[in-house]
């Protein structure tokens, strides 16, 4: 895996920045994780969760206060984000995430419902650690210009750039993003490939034999009639 990891970022370092002269734009995203005082393990481990599947973030001490948020564009400007993912506590069960563009937004906030982490489904997964997702959204969001808007933060957030810090050049999961009850699904996928059994193998070899078998008696019926 290091000597195939070693390949590939020698690979994606001689691609030319340009494509039939025209210069292409880098993504640069990087997205701040933190959180507010008050929250429980459980939003803690989501949110411990969402850092290891966004390599191109960066986690943060908690907020003192919850009503002085624009000090969030201030520690956005001072790592270098251009995204802000913070979640916000209240009355030590309700989770509230906070999801801008600093520092001129815009700004979404969203209720958190049924949270389920990693270790409470017992994720059977493999996922590389630093690998990028492919990011699967429902035809719905494109039924609204606010759900355009979403969609576009989303994309900022979750869309793991190219080339970012800690990324690995591989592709083996897919967050998939469903609006269903007027509320937005997130889920993650793995990707997978499926090995063919023994007794395929054996159905697919017999078959093979039975047709060239035919093939050759087909062939010998000819000759005896010409």
């Amino acid at each position: 895996m290091a000597a195939v990891y070693k390949s590939l970022s020698k690979t994606s370092k001689k691609d030319a920045t340009t494509v039939n002269g025209v210069p292409v734009k880098k993504n640069r995203q990087r997205v701040l994780i933190l959180s507010s005082r008050g929250i429980t393990y459980r939003h803690r481990h989501l949110l411990n969760d969402l850092y290891a599947l966004l390599p191109h973030s960066r986690k943060d001490a908690k907020l003192d206060t919850k009503t002085k948020l624009y000090q969030l564009n201030e520690l956005a400007d001072l790592y270098n984000c251009n995204n802000v993912l913070f979640f916000e506590a209240r009355k030590g069960k309700d989770l509230y995430i906070w999801m801008s563009k600093p520092p001129n937004g815009p700004t979404v906030k969203c209720h958190v419902q049924n949270l389920h982490t990693t270790s409470e489904l017992h994720f059977p997964g493999n996922c590389l650690r630093g690998s990028r997702p492919i990011l699967s959204f429902d035809s719905a969001f494109t039924s609204s210009p606010h759900l355009l808007l979403i969609k576009e933060l989303l994309t900022h957030t979750f869309g793991v750039p190219k080339g970012a810090r800690k990324t690995k050049p591989f592709v083996d999961h897919v967050m998939g993003f469903t609006i269903a009850d007027d509320k937005i699904w997130i889920r993650c996928f793995e990707i997978r490939e499926t090995s063919i059994s023994k007794s395929e193998l054996r159905t697919e070899d017999n078959a093979e034999l039975s047709a060239a078998a035919s093939e050759k008696k087909v062939g010998g019926d000819t000759k005896s009639a010409s």
